[in-house]
């Protein structure tokens, strides 16, 4: 078993495609980090790719969404509010929110999250640096909305199929992250940058970032080890 990298970055959303938040240290079970995506929007047309979720796609302003546990001690079980744009405060399942994102959009949860894919997601600084490399400027790792951003020299989807040991949890590293228009959108300013989706349309699949399936429950703390297992 060999180091790789280090945890520099720790993020879940408790609602899905609205803001980040940042973490120091977090549980990490099957059904990912607690509390990450429990709660989500769903569109009130919903779309026969049976994609149903309210997303950044949609609505950029969506980040602009501010969520926070009011019990942060017991996120899983916790009420959630959330501050908009604007600067009011509503609980998750008050319908003035929902109304507020679209006509006949509505909330649920669901207690093992609303994953696209799977329950983790990460990404290295070197993979971030790739492709800042192809854009030709810097890109915020929000960009990518990954629980997990490890510093490394290696590229995160060289570890597919592997697992990887993450201070007290373990991680397999299930397959690439597709990406959508929504990496073209800056987290901070949501500006568009088309360029971000071509260069990685064009180099790389349209993929940044892995998937994976926790392994071994347990802890995860920023800066620590990241380790392949052999």
């Amino acid at each position: 078993m060999g180091e790789v990298g280090r945890v520099v970055g720790l993020w879940r959303y408790p609602v899905k495609s609205m803001a980040a938040e940042a973490l120091s240290s977090v549980e990490v079970g099957f059904a990912g980090f607690t509390g990450d995506r429990r709660w989500a929007f769903v569109r009130g047309d919903v779309p026969r790719s049976g994609f149903p979720w309210m997303t950044i796609r949609e609505d950029a302003a969506m980040l602009e969404h501010v969520p926070r546990f009011v019990e942060p001690g017991q996120p899983d079980k916790s009420r959630v509010m959330v501050r908009t744009p604007g600067g009011a405060e509503h609980d998750v399942i008050d319908p003035a929110l929902a109304a507020s994102l679209g006509d006949g959009v509505r909330v649920i949860k669901q207690d093992r999250g609303v994953f696209d894919a799977m329950p983790l997601s990460l990404i290295t600084t070197a993979g971030i640096a790739d492709l800042n490399g192809l854009v030709g400027f810097e890109l915020h790792p929000q960009r990518f909305r990954p629980n997990l951003l490890v510093e490394s020299d290696i590229r995160e989807d060289e570890w597919l199929g592997r697992e990887l040991r993450i201070g007290g949890f373990s991680m397999r590293v299930d397959e690439r992250d597709s990406r959508c228009v929504i990496v073209n959108i800056d987290p901070t300013t949501l500006e568009r940058s088309p360029s971000v989706l071509r260069a990685l349309a064009q180099e790389r699949s349209a993929c940044i970032g892995v998937y994976g399936s926790c392994v071994s429950p347990g802890l995860v703390a920023m800066g620590d080890p990241v380790l392949l297992e052999s």
